[in-house]
């Protein structure tokens, strides 16, 4: 580590005074890497400590699952089966062998709940060995599970939860902690509780994952700080560390406890290897300087130092990727919406960056390119985005977001950087694009040619088109469409065009420069491609460009209608052209197409003379979503004396679309929109499920008794009896029931 030249020995006590400074230094360097090493050895422990803790962790959350899963499902089946309770036998038995980890598997109903089988009756299964599982029923006096922690919490918190350990005395008989879940009837009461064993010697088997160190331990304690697999009683005091992490699924505690003397032992071999070795050189030196040394110099050694940066730069990049968007589709819910997008920085940590999040059913994005690259433009491209966050909170207008950037920007710029910036506000209900450029590459729009539509000339309202359709005038506005409009023509060719753009100054040049902001309007089914120069500019070997003649063009030839597809073809051609060369710039590629404008909620209708007040709802086939819809029907503010009875009606309707329009694995959408006029409302629920016509069911004679009557058509005559009208109708292979309640 260190070169000692040789020199003429100092005849004076300089000479002296050198060998004690020489000492001193040394012992000083020496503590100092000591506790540097020992830090430096803790942090290792602790990382791999944490990896192994997250291994035993997702372990037992597999497992913890698993069995929450198995509860559910039981749940369900005895749900299903309430009043035949020994259906149950055969679902317990045929889970507990499927799940090799459970001890036992019971159902344990309410007292009396089936006075025949008696006050207490729970049914349960035990693996008594590999091959054997043991079923019956084992409620009783002397077995009251009423009092066991698993049922009183299945019955109060009606929900999925887990027990703290206890002794099995009834099933496997061994210490176990229990899953525990609900079962309702029809009314929705608790009527049983279905329970999981996990025997606890399967944790204990987790010691192959923990022993990270000799004479290690680990324990994992309840949510509530009580054992489920102790530590030794030895395990006290400073000498042991400890690192611990949660169970995110149950809210256990694992922890892993490692001797201190086992951790730094190595440490201690070396120290005493480097004090002897210290000693021996202070020997050496005192001779050295006895000899010829005059003057010392010190060498550092810079592998470490290089491989340190190296190490900072990863964790930078990986901390900037973090950063941008990597969620793909960004927004499931949003029916209307489709992006895709991604970075390639040159070196680790580029200055590249795009962003986008949606908020009042508006797309905020923007795209930018910092002057230079690597640590200096990386951090400039971090505090872009915070900003594009921060203003677009507030700020509704392209340019006034741009120039609060561009003044935060410009204060304080030392370095004389700058960014090229293009920020835009897509308008999912209206298609309307608002944006601001900043110096950037101008975005180029593709989209397909589209047949002229015959309208009335000179007539035209703001946001809406009047059109003749079979004699009759129709209105098209957003999600409002002509339903006798023939579909767009999928073998059209794609056109590729630039976006016209005002030449405003990057971000960062000139504080208080007014920026201009432009509109424009996307078409459903247009995609709005932007880039970054790394694209337009990538060279090859023999310095060529890509180019923006060959970009257009390779657009045309890859447009199709997912911009994922768009964007990772341009990657793979520019990829292509490159070739060898190595890249010269960060790459950005962002890609957005307009699907449709049917908004996922819409808070405030959208009001035109002939047509009153337009509001729509999205939701997906999933019954946990009805609350949704009451919000909503409370939105549109109807009188009091009919919005309880519309909320029944619809509600009614709704859910039975969920549950029996779509195929059980199937995902679905039901559309439910409303035009309120001043004296009636009119609601149209559409969906794309099998084709069922409600109305056609016969009306339900109420004169007959419960068990003489055929099961369903109440509902729909419920419906009947609150709405004024009600047609059905099959379009497009969609089922619409349009009702209609006058105010």
């Amino acid at each position: 580590m260190f070169k000692l030249p040789k020199s003429d020995i100092p005849q004076s006590r300089g000479g002296l005074w050198v060998l004690i400074v020489a000492a001193v230094l040394l012992e000083s360097i020496a503590a100092i890497q000591y506790l540097y090493s020992r830090a430096a050895i803790r942090d290792e422990a602790e990382r791999r400590a944490k990896t192994e803790l997250r291994r035993a962790e997702l372990e037992i959350e597999k497992h913890t699952i698993e069995m929450e899963t198995a509860a559910k499902t039981l749940a369900m089946l005895a749900e299903k089966n309430v009043n035949n309770p020994d259906s149950v036998y055969s679902a317990t038995r045929l889970i507990v062998r499927a799940i090799r980890n459970t001890s036992s598997l019971a159902v344990a109903y309410v007292p009396d709940y089936f006075p025949r089988k008696g006050r207490y009756f729970e049914i349960c299964s035990s693996r008594i060995s590999e091959d054997s599982i043991y079923t019956r029923q084992i409620g009783s006096a002397q077995h009251d599970y009423t009092r066991m922690e698993w049922f009183q919490r299945g019955l109060t918190l009606d929900s999925c939860t887990w027990s703290e350990p206890y002794l099995d005395d009834s099933g496997s008989r061994e210490m176990v902690v229990s899953c525990s879940c609900p079962v309702h009837d029809a009314e929705g009461r608790v009527v049983a509780v279905v329970c999981v064993d996990l025997a606890l010697g399967y944790l204990h088997q987790l010691s192959d994952y923990l022993q990270l160190y000799q004479d290690s331990y680990y324990s994992i304690r309840s949510s509530s700080g009580l054992d489920i697999v102790a530590r030794p009683d030895t395990v006290a005091g400073g000498k042991y560390e400890h690192f611990n992490e949660e169970i995110d699924a149950t809210g256990w505690q694992i922890s892993i406890i490692i001797p201190k003397d086992v951790i730094y032992a190595d440490l201690k071999r070396v120290g005493l290897i480097v004090a002897m070795l210290m000693l021996l050189g202070m020997v050496l030196l005192m001779f050295i300087l006895y000899r010829a040394a005059k003057n010392l110099t010190l060498a550092v050694n810079l592998t470490d130092r290089q491989e340190r940066i190296e190490s900072e730069l990863n964790i930078a990049r990986q901390i900037q990727m973090a950063m941008l968007p990597t969620r793909f589709p960004p927004f499931p819910d949003v029916p209307n919406l489709s992006a895709y997008g991604l970075v390639e920085p040159a070196k680790e940590v580029g200055g590249d960056l795009f962003d986008f999040y949606l908020r009042d059913n508006r797309l905020f994005f923007c795209i930018g390119d910092v002057s230079g690259k690597g640590v200096p433009a990386a951090l400039i491209m971090a505090v872009t985005r915070s900003l594009f966050r921060s203003a677009t909170s507030y700020l509704n207008s392209p340019a006034d977001i741009v120039t609060r950037m561009n003044d935060s920007l410009s204060n304080n710029n030392e370095q004389n950087m700058f960014v090229t910036l293009l920020l835009g506000i897509l308008d999912l209900k209206t298609g309307e694009l608002q944006y601001c450029n900043a110096g950037h590459n101008s975005p180029l729009i593709i989209a397909k040619e589209q047949q002229p539509e015959n309208t009335i000339p000179g007539l035209k309202v703001e946001g809406l088109k009047l059109k003749v359709v079979n004699g009759e005038l129709k209105i098209d506005a957003g999600q409002l469409r002509d339903e006798n409009a023939q579909p767009a023509d999928e073998n059209a060719p794609w056109i590729v065009e630039s976006l016209s753009c005002l030449p405003n100054l990057p971000l960062g040049v000139l504080s208080g420069f007014e920026y201009q902001e432009q509109k424009t309007k996307l078409a459903v089914g247009d995609t709005l491609f932007l880039y970054t120069d790394g694209l337009s500019e990538a060279e090859n070997i023999r310095h060529e460009q890509f180019g923006e003649a060959r970009m257009q063009e390779q657009l045309r030839l890859s447009a199709t209608d997912q911009p994922a597809a768009m964007v990772k073809a341009m990657q793979q051609a520019v990829g292509d052209f490159a070739g060898e060369a190595e890249q010269s710039d960060d790459l950005t590629l962002f890609a957005i197409r307009l699907l449709n404008t049917t908004q996922s909620e819409v808070k405030k209708g959208t009001e035109c003379p002939d047509r009153g007040q337009h509001f729509a709802l999205v939701m997906r086939n999933d019954i946990q979503q009805i609350p949704t819809l009451a919000e909503w029907i409370d939105s549109l503010k109807l009188p009091e004396a009919v919005n309880m009875s519309i909320n029944l009606a619809l509600e009614e309707i709704v859910s039975n679309v969920m549950l029996y329009a779509y195929p059980d694995t199937q995902s679905g959408r039901v559309l439910v929109e409303a035009e309120k006029f001043a004296d009636r409302i009119v609601f149209t629920i559409s969906d794309s499920g099998v084709a069922f016509d409600p109305t056609g069911q016969p009306e339900p004679d109420l004169n007959l008794s419960v068990e003489e009557r055929p099961i369903g058509g109440l509902g729909i005559h419920l419906v009947r009896q609150i709405m004024d009208e009600i047609h059905y109708k099959r379009i497009q292979n969609k089922n619409q029931l349009t009702l209609v309640k006058r105010l």
